[in-house]
């Protein structure tokens, strides 16, 4: 049985499928899901779709993502944010006039439920963003971060490479769980388009919003399996470009 961690979709379900065959995904192994789902490509529903029945023969953690947020407040009407129709919304808000009132009831459900970390019995943090509390998630002031913070992965991308764990200067953050799997920010900030590890921290977000690939990887052995870049995937649409 595999422990795989998948990175941020952001509405590309034909990126989803491949690295699903590519890794030959089985009832048997668990999915962790970073979130970000939405926002991007012209599939978000059918994504939506496809997670809330792959959770019905698999073993699926979906951990919330700031667009999955975003979209949540959107189709509640609980908030008016232009700025999500300039971040990949305007495709979402466009392909959910196609989607029936029932599916909308059942994405809403799915929404709700997702959860803002998940640690597993080795100690394995997965989270979509990242945490502030020096005492770890449980003691987290603001919930939100867990979705927006980028905190914790600029201190491991800028943090001395030298330091020992036991230094006085070693991020406090960075002692407390035994490896740490987020998403969020791309990688190809740093001109990457595999996942990247800094400390113990893993980031999968192979930029599968704009012209990187989609990621999934076995945390055990660091295996992982990419998709197509998105861009050729759908090549008649922008993503978040």
């Amino acid at each position: 049985m595999r422990t795989l961690v998948i990175g941020d979709i952001h509405g590309g379900l034909r990126a989803l499928h491949q690295i699903m065959e590519r890794a030959k995904v089985t009832p048997s192994d668990t999915l962790i899901f970073l979130g970000d789902y939405v926002d991007g490509w012209s599939q978000s529903p059918q994504v939506i779709d496809y997670l809330i029945k792959l959770q019905t023969n698999h073993n699926c953690v979906f951990i919330r993502g700031n667009h999955d947020e975003l979209l949540l407040e959107w189709l509640n009407k609980t908030k008016d944010n232009p700025l999500w129709y300039k971040h990949g919304g305007e495709s979402t808000a466009l392909a959910y006039a196609n989607v029936s009132e029932e599916s909308v009831k059942k994405h809403l459900e799915f929404l709700e439920t997702l959860e803002n970390y998940y640690i597993d019995e080795e100690n394995r943090l997965f989270i979509h963003a990242g945490f502030t509390n020096v005492n770890g998630v449980d003691y987290e002031y603001f919930p939100k971060l867990f979705y927006w913070d980028r905190t914790l992965w600029e201190t491991a991308l800028a943090m001395d490479k030298t330091l020992q764990i036991d230094d006085l200067f070693y991020p406090k953050r960075l002692t407390l769980y035994k490896e740490i799997y987020i998403g969020h920010t791309p990688v190809s900030r740093i001109n990457k388009t595999t996942p990247v590890q800094m400390a113990n921290v893993w980031n999968i977000d192979t930029s599968a919003a704009f012209e990187g690939p989609l990621t999934i990887m076995d945390v055990n052995t660091k295996e992982f399996w990419q998709s197509e870049p998105l861009h050729h995937l759908y090549p008649n649409e922008k993503g978040r470009n």
